[in-house]
């Protein structure tokens, strides 16, 4: 093989690996309905277990692809609706579905490790759907947490007990057991944040026999 060849090669598979990466980052459109699905599905369920009414402020914390931001943001039209995550990519793949569903009433914001970057007191409501395992300033951010909801306001947390043997996700506390986190955790945590709780359901939505996720409730 001459060098010239070698050195046009090199480029391509290069190149080839990029569009390879970039296209199993970017949610592909199956997933994308997946999500929405569960989310019509779910998001009434947990829009009346926090008590949201028409023109309440709702905080999506740790939104992910922005299906529940979009739904929440089509039920609730006259209220508003923070959806928050960590990175540039995550803050602007939302951001671009909300505007493609042509909600004026979302308004997204890069959230940080240790701290949500909500304006304070600015929530009736938030929840945060399995993200809760994930964060590694624990004490900080449900400090930040408490300090964005209203007083009287409701915060659900969803999450799914550590499985089995398990890898640790990176930089949590150990206490998790591995990946996922138990109810009794969150309480304890949120308590210590000067939370208040209030129920646990053991799997959510209720009823569904397979309990992949748990949810518990605070107020302020």
């Amino acid at each position: 093989m001459s060098m010239r060849r070698f050195t046009l090669i090199v480029p391509i598979a290069f190149l080839s690996a990029v569009v390879s990466l970039a296209a199993q980052q970017r949610p592909d459109a199956a997933q994308i309905k997946q999500e929405r699905d569960t989310a019509e599905k779910d998001a009434p369920q947990l829009a009346e277990l926090l008590q949201i009414k028409p023109g309440m402020t709702i905080a999506d914390i740790g939104a992910g692809g922005g299906a529940f931001t979009v739904v929440l943001g089509r039920l609730f039209s006259t209220g508003k609706v923070y959806a928050t995550d960590i990175g540039e990519r995550q803050v602007k793949t939302i951001r671009d579905y909300a505007d493609r569903e042509g909600l004026k009433n979302v308004t997204v914001i890069e959230g940080a490790p240790a701290s949500t970057n909500l304006p304070a007191a600015c929530c009736d409501a938030m929840f945060m759907r399995d993200v809760y395992h994930h964060i590694t300033d624990v004490a900080a951010f449900d400090k930040s947490l408490f300090a964005s909801l209203k007083p009287g306001g409701r915060i659900a947390i969803l999450d799914f007990r550590p499985r089995p043997n398990s890898k640790l996700p990176d930089g949590v506390n150990p206490n998790r057991g591995g990946h996922g986190i138990a109810p009794s955790t969150i309480e304890e945590e949120m308590k210590a944040a000067g939370f208040t709780p209030v129920k646990t359901f053991e799997s959510w939505p209720p009823g569904e026999n397979k309990q992949a996720l748990f949810l518990v409730l605070f107020t302020k």
